[in-house]
């Protein structure tokens, strides 16, 4: 049991009443920052500003979290901590520990590190070894010469058959040389034949080239070695991981991932600030109340993360292993799962053919995980004579406005290559947190799904999908910018991770909890699409379907 001389425990510079709690934990994955989290974070930033010793590495950017606690007697402060290590340490005063320090000289980590390490020397040491090189040389310098005594051959194969189509071009042969001829030239590819055979087997017999395999087999056997032992020793440091949960519960990384989809943890699982602290708390006493995880440093080149603002614990990583930790906590209900369901949806258009409809915001365009009506779902309740895949395009859930439906599958094959090959015209309007400074542009980012922290995309230059959106400013009042998007193509996240990166325009859409934070005015995404131009698959008209926006 954990006493007030912890010096992990940080007090707060006031006193902090009993109503100031919140009553149920932070659902880490969505969250607005409670007061208190805030009031934390700010003494965190304060106490980070004054380490000159840490300032590089910050600036380059680093994850920091914070708990409000309340101890066994009821005083409340919190616990602080970074996710992965910070200055090639784990151990620093103000921060609580690693659940398992893969740092630490003595540690499992690094005598298996050091093992792999012995490996991997002898494995450069045989692939740079002179002797080795040598006998590259030497068997690539005996190919060579076989080589070109078959090219030589090629040669004069190439030479009388042009012989002997002159000779044909001349005509007046015989039948015996033309039996000649046709004998001549399949002697020639018959010892082509025999010769590359014969090149293949000197080569085969060089006692060079065995030494050389029996070197290259050696690399080869010490690399499946290399990968087994890495292997080996991830998975007893995930089996090191043992985490505890609300209820005095405790299981390690491989047990917890072994239910999840991808079944092994990913590299880092276990290293992020959330768990750490969660598994301090637990380990000396503390009642957890709220939790947040803030940015520090420069915005990294994929991700949107900006100096000083909070963001939702990374899923890929954390979710199972928060997932555990919190059973037997109260905590906030996932607000994507805790909205009434909508059981309607208002049509804008409808004929024999296809459906306009305006999706409310916080509703699946199509099923999903999260156990909620779709709009497909209530569509086909409503259109029960539709037939066909139905849904031409998609809105993220938490994005209002204009979706198209078609009735029948040819109609939906029309309507889906107008959008594949961009016959279509998308006008959205949205709010951003900040001043967008040019009144009109083109952004141009490759987009692609971020692996380590799933839904979110990330800016990709390599292997990125092509993603362009045009922009005009509408209004700026009061630091926030109405603007209109034309997206030019349909990335996931297209419009939420163009306004968010600071490669785009540096302003994240007002109540986006994935690439901002929420909005205490508009308790939603301000993403909407209004308007949708198309053609008619069937009159061949062209057709405009509007829906004002709803904020």
């Amino acid at each position: 049991m954990a006493t007030m001389a912890d010096s992990k425990f940080h007090r707060f510079e006031r006193i902090v009443a009993a109503h100031e709690l919140p009553p149920r934990f932070t659902y880490p994955f969505c969250y607005t920052p409670h007061p208190l989290c805030i009031e934390a974070a700010e003494m965190l930033k304060a106490y980070a500003s004054k380490r000159l010793d840490w300032a590089d590495e910050l600036a380059e950017g680093k994850m920091l979290g914070v708990l409000v606690v309340q101890d066994a007697d009821g005083n409340v402060g919190f616990l602080a901590a970074f996710s992965g290590n910070l200055c090639h340490s784990n151990n620093h005063d103000y921060f609580v520990p690693a659940v398992y320090d893969l740092l630490d000289p003595e540690g499992e980590f690094r005598r298996g590190e050091k093992e792999i390490s012995l490996i991997n020397q002898r494995i450069t040491a045989l692939q740079n070894d002179s002797r080795r090189s040598a006998l590259a040389q030497m068997v690539e310098a005996e190919k060579a010469r076989l080589t070109a005594d078959i090219d030589d051959f090629r040669q004069v194969m190439k030479h009388e058959k042009a012989e002997r189509d002159e000779l044909r071009a001349e005509g007046n042969i015989s039948p015996e040389v033309e039996a000649l001829m046709i004998a001549r030239s399949q002697y020639f590819k018959a010892e082509l034949k025999r010769r590359r055979r014969a090149a293949a087997q000197a080569i085969e017999n060089l006692p060079e080239l065995a030494e050389l395999r029996a070197l290259d087999d050696e690399i080869s056997r010490l690399c499946m070695q290399r990968k087994s032992m890495s292997a080996q020793l991830q998975r007893r440091l995930f089996e090191l991981f043992v985490m505890t949960n609300a209820k005095g519960e405790h299981s390690n990384l491989v047990e917890i991932f072994s239910h999840t989809p991808q079944g092994v943890p990913p590299a880092g699982a276990g290293e992020c600030a959330a768990p750490k602290l969660l598994q301090y708390a637990f380990g000396h006493g503390y009642t957890p109340r709220a939790m947040a995880e803030f940015w520090w440093g420069k915005s990294p080149a994929a991700e949107v993360r900006h100096h000083g603002e909070f963001y939702p614990s990374c899923r890929s990583k954390c979710l199972p292993i928060l997932t555990f930790m919190m059973q037997g906590m109260l905590v906030d209900p996932n607000p994507h799962e805790s909205q009434a369901p909508t059981t309607s949806l208002r049509v804008l258009y409808d004929d024999a053919y296809l459906t306009v409809v305006d999706k409310p915001e916080g509703m699946l365009t199509v099923p999903g995980r999260i156990a909620s009506l779709s709009l497909l779902h209530i569509y086909q309740s409503m259109f029960p004579e539709a037939t066909g895949p139905m849904i031409v395009h998609r809105l993220d859930m938490a994005t209002s406005g204009i979706v198209l439906i078609a009735k029948n599958k040819e109609v939906h094959q029309n309507l889906q290559s107008q959008f594949a090959d961009r016959r279509t015209a998308k006008v959205y309007e949205a709010l951003l947190d900040g001043s967008v400074e040019a009144d009109e542009g083109i952004i141009s980012l490759p987009i692609r799904p971020n692996p380590d922290n799933r839904p979110c995309q990330m800016v990709d230059c390599i292997d990125g999908k092509e993603a362009i959106t045009a922009y005009c400013v509408i209004e700026r009042k009061d630091g926030i910018t109405r603007i209109e998007f034309r997206p030019k193509t349909g990335r996931t996240h297209q419009l939420r991770l163009h306004s968010a990166h600071h490669q785009g325009l540096g302003c994240p859409i007002l109540g986006d909890t994935l690439y901002g934070k929420p909005s205490s005015h508009h308790h939603r995404l301000c993403l909407h699409a209004r308007s949708l131009t198309f053609t008619h698959p069937v009159t061949g008209k062209t057709v405009t379907i509007t829906s004002p926006t709803p904020f």
